[in-house]
């Protein structure tokens, strides 16, 4: 499984509005456990496919014969197949090639927790290099080197994702400290220059005493104030410099800025009650019983996951729940309408394409005043005018979604259903999709595979669907 090293020579990728990355020069050692990370749409996947040698971008990459690539795409869900199936299809195809070099673009997309730990198994045992695209925690704790895409530059990392993180949070707050420290430094400095020319005031006003004395401490006292300004000025200007430098060093560090979210969700709307109920209850496709002996009590304060393997029919629970008229229903359903339920997917459809921004969240709350729709847009960090008055279709898929959260917020749904929120978003958008369940008042229904997004919104009950049966378990029990 060893090979040659393959080399990255001054390797770039610059759109027409934004660099992406440059001048990154780099080996890939054999045995490597490389990470590519970063946020959405900074050109991680398309440096996996330069590896890979499926494209040109600028700079050279020098890969020896004798490497075989094995290479799995980002894979989408399809009508044919689930993104699972085509994650398996694809990746049996690159095995098939023996490969000593195995690229993997979010290769966790899509997948239930047997088929995670069948791919953590997989990349545990693979004797040969891996380099990966992803925004799996879990999955990046398996690597050893990263390459961090950040403000169109790549830096390297040698050394677990856990000290990467802490590496890079304590940096930021000693930069905080240093930034203080300057200011303190700066007022200190502006503090003994006023004192020097209050000195130097005081002198002049006895000028005339000591010029008749036949001493000359004003002109003296004038010049010793005129060298400590001078003085004080050179040490301003080096502090402000320091203080520069500093910043742009905590712009390269940028923290993720956090969503406080305030709903819009009246107390009488909130209801301890059963909100959803199914006694005997059956979910079909024409000819085709997906899932049977549905028991079901939802309740205005749950917090519920429905989990179970890929394609056992958890997307097709959920539509049956919102009435979708493609799914038949048998048995006896108490669901609340549409107008209740807040209904959101991986693809973000509770949006219009030719809408902005701003009519989005206006055509949801048409009494709310400008100013307020602004402030409100500001929660969710839609902060410029040009931001707030793009169309929704050239948003990128973070902004897709904290528009769809501020969306929800507006106009606070009691019931709220999660399909997939989190596949292909990157680390920061994630978080903000927690922050903002995290304070949603009402119930929640949510399908997902991320562990750790699942065990971050207090969810209350789990529903298992196993052997197109629905089973209650208790939540936190997922694995067995």
């Amino acid at each position: 499984m060893s090979h040659p090293s393959i080399y990255l020579d001054h390797v770039s990728f610059i759109l027409p509005h934004k660099v992406c990355f440059e001048n990154f020069t780099a080996n890939i050692i054999s045995g490597n456990r490389i990470a590519i990370i970063g946020q959405n749409g900074v050109g991680k996947s398309t440096l996996l496919r330069a590896i890979q040698g499926n494209i040109s971008i600028e700079g050279n990459i020098h890969s020896p014969k004798d490497i075989r690539f094995g290479y799995v795409p980002q894979i989408i869900e399809t009508e044919s197949k689930s993104g699972a199936e085509r994650f398996h299809l694809a990746l049996t195809q690159a095995l098939a090639v023996n490969p000593n070099v195995l690229l993997l673009d979010e290769p966790t997309n899509h997948l239930d927790l047997k088929n995670r730990k069948a791919l953590f198994r997989l990349i545990d045992k693979f004797e040969g290099t891996i380099v990966l695209a992803s925004h799996d925690e879990e999955l990046l704790s398996k690597m050893e080197l990263f390459w961090h895409i950040d403000q169109g530059q790549i830096n390297v990392y040698n050394e677990s994702y856990e000290a990467f993180q802490l590496k890079r949070k304590m940096e930021y707050r000693q930069l905080l400290d240093e930034v203080d420290q300057l200011k303190q430094q700066k007022k200190a400095l502006h503090v003994s220059l006023m004192k020097e020319q209050a000195r130097a005031k005081q002198s002049r006003e006895k000028g005339f005493k000591s010029i008749d004395n036949r001493k000359w401490p004003t002109i003296v006292n004038k010049a010793k104030a005129d060298r400590s300004a001078k003085t004080t000025g050179r040490k301003r200007a080096s502090i402000d410099t320091k203080k520069q430098n500093c910043i742009e060093r905590l712009n390269r560090l940028k923290q993720p800025e956090v969503i406080i979210p305030t709903f819009n969700l009246s107390t009488d709307r909130l209801s301890e009650k059963v909100i959803i109920s199914v006694k005997n209850g059956e979910v079909c496709y024409p000819n085709k019983t997906i899932i049977k002996d549905i028991h079901l009590s939802i309740y205005g304060t749950s917090r519920v996951v429905i989990a179970g393997s890929n394609g056992c029919g958890k997307s097709t629970m959920l539509k049956a729940i919102i009435a979708d008229p493609s799914i038949d229903k048998k048995g006896q359903w108490m669901s609340p309408t549409l107008e209740y339920c807040g209904y959101l997917d991986q693809h973000f459809q509770n949006l219009t394409n030719d809408k902005s921004v701003f009519e989005t969240i206006y055509d949801a709350v048409d009494d709310w005043s400008e100013r307020k729709i602004r402030d409100h847009l500001a929660t969710f960090l839609f902060f410029k005018n040009e931001e707030v008055n793009m169309l929704t279709q050239h948003l990128s898929g973070g902004e897709k979604v904290r528009l769809s959260l501020a969306l929800i917020a507006a106009k606070t749904p009691p019931l709220l259903i999660l399909d997939e929120v989190t596949n292909n978003l990157d680390i920061e958008t994630k978080n903000h999709v927690i922050q903002v369940l995290q304070r949603y008042p009402g119930a929640l229904i949510v399908v997902s595979h991320d562990p750790h997004f699942l065990n971050s919104i207090n969810l209350t009950d789990c529903y298992v669907i196993k052997e197109s049966e629905l089973i209650a378990k208790k939540y936190g029990n997922l694995s067995n």
